[in-house]
């Protein structure tokens, strides 16, 4: 699985989620460069994930929420903020969530891993998905 990265800090949290993703066996693109500011990450990822270049996304700023904000603004993205492993579970089983965002004030490299491991780990319920479709607004 191709899988786009992106920050707006460096550090062990988006090391661990680099190393842990090539582990793992995904190719690891970064189209916002090592670094860029929160906005123009979760943009930039989103994008990469909408077009099909990427097949997923992880983005990640202090709190996580302002690149989830962003990621969400792409049409066709599903940005889910993830804490701990039941989360990323359930946004990847329910929520058919193609782009997971992290806080890097509180999530830790191990629970980085955890987290990827669960939201890759997951598969996506079909049934579940025709429920979140019904409210998707249209885009066209």
């Amino acid at each position: 699985m191709r899988v786009a990265l992106g920050t707006d800090e460096v550090g062990a949290t988006p090391d661990a989620v680099r190393g842990w993703l090539v582990a793992a066996g995904h190719e690891v693109i970064e189209p916002a460069g090592s670094v860029a500011p929160w906005p123009e990450v979760g943009r930039r990822i989103a994008e990469v994930v909408a077009d099909g270049t990427a097949d997923a996304g992880v983005v990640c700023c202090w709190t996580g929420t302002g690149v989830a904000i962003a990621a969400n603004k792409v049409a066709g993205v599903r940005a889910a903020l993830c804490t701990d492993a039941a989360t990323a579970q359930g946004a990847r089983r329910f929520n058919d969530a193609n782009v997971l965002a992290l806080g890097l004030r509180l999530v830790t490299p191990a629970v980085a891993e955890e987290l990827c491991e669960a939201f890759f780990g997951t598969e996506v319920d079909p049934d579940e998905v025709e429920l979140i479709d019904r409210v998707e607004p249209d885009r066209s």
